[in-house]
């Protein structure tokens, strides 16, 4: 199919016979136009289906009004609810998204935020991929003046704002509550310890077996089990030990926990009566498998609009010089059926 021509100002002004500086004036209501002249632009602009570049105008006057987010994964629920959330906020105020996702990958992650800053976003919002190992990309958008705003997964160094949840209090609470529960041998689905949320979780376990009087035995703790596919590996690992687990918990996602249910349930282990399980984010499947799985709510709605007013604060007081914000969000342990008290 033949690319249809743009219109621009330039063909308005050649139909019309005169200066695109006075389309243009025409478009943006200036009072140096009269109303019957206004009128003839507009009504051809509408006749040649001409569309404004707002991006062009915006630049043009200092903003762009366009916020890039780049996430690890946009089919997982906690981020597309924390993208939802934004959206929510920023339309409002009459600002667009782009989306980029990372796919787990530092270079990819790289290209977005490179991508975004040609774009001239006014803010990029970002949390960092599995993968990443330096930060130096995230330093250009800074040095470019753009806003950063990072959540859930963050890089510590950066003075940048940052929305996070208390991940290891809620690490505590679920363990807490598995062994008030009846459990003593909890093992540990931990994710990539460079990222510091999964070492914030691990504190939490590791806090709540002390806190229990339960000992920490090494060969319950799984590294790296942050997908469905490693989380059921490490499932079947540990459940041939001479003494397995009689819970797990997959601090890294739910689906780390849905791993861990398949592999149960294939063994013909009964879950929570041999075997509790307990997940995070609050994926909704988990309130549909059988049994349904105790999990930690992220509250990932809620932390998009955090963000979004959080942007808009700071673009309220852009001529202030003001320390970066640190917002913690406290999650909630959802309790169901994977984790029923023991008989």
């Amino acid at each position: 199919m033949k690319k249809v021509k743009r219109t621009t100002i330039y063909d308005i002004a050649a139909k019309l016979g005169i200066t695109a500086s006075s389309v243009s004036r025409a478009l943006n209501n200036s009072s140096q136009v009269n109303e019957k002249t206004r009128e003839l632009i507009i009504k051809t602009a509408d006749e040649l289906n001409y569309k404004r570049n707002t991006l062009a105008s915006n630049l043009r006057k200092g903003h762009s009004k366009t916020i890039g987010v780049v996430v690890p994964r946009i089919n997982q629920n906690f981020f597309s609810n924390v993208i939802a959330g934004i959206e929510e906020t920023t339309y409002q105020k009459g600002y667009n998204l782009i989306i980029c996702q990372s796919g787990e990958v530092h270079d990819k992650e790289i290209q977005c935020v490179n991508t975004l800053i040609n774009q001239h976003v006014d803010c990029i919002v970002i949390s960092v991929s599995a993968d990443s190992y330096d930060y130096q990309h995230l330093q250009n958008v800074l040095d470019h003046g753009i806003q950063l705003i990072q959540f859930d997964r963050v890089a510590e160094e950066l003075e940048t704002l940052k929305v996070i949840n208390d991940n290891e209090q809620a690490s505590f609470e679920a363990v807490a509550h598995m062994i008030d529960n009846g459990y003593k041998r909890i093992a540990l689905l931990e994710g990539p310890q460079n990222l510091n949320i999964f070492r914030q979780r691990k504190n939490g376990y590791l806090r709540a077996l002390a806190d229990r009087k339960v000992p920490i035995i090494d060969e319950l703790i799984i590294e790296n089990a942050w997908t469905k596919e490693l989380g059921a590996n490490a499932t079947r690992k540990l459940l041939n030990l001479p003494e397995p687990p009689d819970a797990i918990f997959a601090s890294t996602s739910d689906f780390s926990a849905l791993g861990v249910l398949e592999v149960a349930n294939a063994m013909n282990i009964k879950v929570p009566s041999e075997l509790g399980i307990c997940g995070y984010s609050n994926e909704a499947f988990t309130q549909i498998t059988s049994p349904s799985i105790t999990t930690i709510d992220q509250f990932s709605v809620y932390m998009g609009n955090t963000i979004g007013n959080l942007f808009f604060q700071e673009v309220a007081n852009s001529d202030v010089a003001v320390k970066p914000k640190i917002i913690s969000i406290k999650p909630e342990l959802i309790t169901r059926g994977s984790t029923a008290k023991k008989s």
